[in-house]
């Protein structure tokens, strides 16, 4: 798996969403789908294969390459997946939410399902021509071990699945964690409800208008508008068109490393 570093700060919780706070309408031409009725979560289901990395405790699962550091404190515990190339999305696909059962093996499947959320990235390889389940145009979930056990047998190792798209069931607010220096802000969103994949993010300050964030990596969003020493609003877009207003989220005396929590979520 792709384990990339991340540092842990202390958590602090900042003003929710104000529904009557005026705030500034963003440019929707820059965000296909925003507000669009027509852009539903695909729930159909389809077919795949799964296997497990990490061991009992969900070692080598944490971090990874959305962006989530501790998996246990964020919420997302054991119920967790790593996905192929075609299911990733260059990471857009960070924080969805999947229903999956492992299906037409009887000799190795188990009864019932699980819901999991995508945290990290199965990467391809191509020095291997047989059994590389993450290689394009696969579509695979590499599962916690314990995630696995609850569908198929260990000795099975890889098994044939069905899965879905589910909504995304968090308790709390969506939560906004603040990395960067003074020149340069990264925001990463996780406890994301609903679609649960953030596909677009704005923020304003009180000095400014909307400035849209790129995505840097996983669920991590930059920009480099200085934004130090005034409070923070943020305009969130799921991959379903639903958008959501945190106003007034961070004080002016925001800071790096700190943890602010929604009053809201999807």
């Amino acid at each position: 798996m792709i384990i990339m570093a991340m540092w842990v700060m202390p958590m602090s919780y900042g003003h929710g969403a104000m529904i009557h706070d005026a705030a500034e309408a963003p440019d929707v031409a820059e965000a296909p789908g925003i507000n669009d009725p027509s852009k539903t979560l695909d729930t159909n289901w389809y077919d795949a294969r799964a296997t497990f990395y990490g061991d009992i405790h969900g070692g080598e699962t944490q971090q990874g390459a959305c962006g989530y550091g501790n998996l246990f404190r964020q919420g997302y515990g054991l119920a967790t997946a790593a996905l192929s190339t075609a299911l990733f999305n260059d990471g857009y696909t960070c924080g969805a939410c999947y229903e999956i059962m492992c299906a037409r093996d009887p000799q190795w499947c188990l009864p019932g399902s699980i819901k999991i959320t995508a945290t990290n990235f199965c990467p391809p390889n191509y020095t291997k021509t047989v059994d590389v389940w993450c290689n394009p145009p696969q579509k695979h979930f590499d599962l916690s071990l314990p995630m696995f056990l609850k569908i198929a047998k260990f000795k099975a190792g890889v098994v044939p699945v069905r899965y879905r798209r589910v909504l995304c069931a968090k308790t709390g607010g969506v939560k906004f964690e603040t990395k960067g220096n003074p020149y340069f802000l990264m925001v990463l969103l996780y406890n994301v409800g609903g679609a649960g994949d953030v596909k677009f993010v704005q923020v304003k300050g009180n000095k400014t208008g909307w400035i849209t964030m790129k995505k840097n990596w996983g669920q991590n969003w930059t920009t480099d508008t200085v934004l130090t020493g005034q409070g923070l609003s943020f305009r969130v877009t799921t991959s379903d068109g639903v958008t959501k207003d945190f106003i007034n989220l961070m004080p002016k005396n925001w800071g790096f490393g700190q943890t602010f929590v929604g009053k809201i979520n999807f």
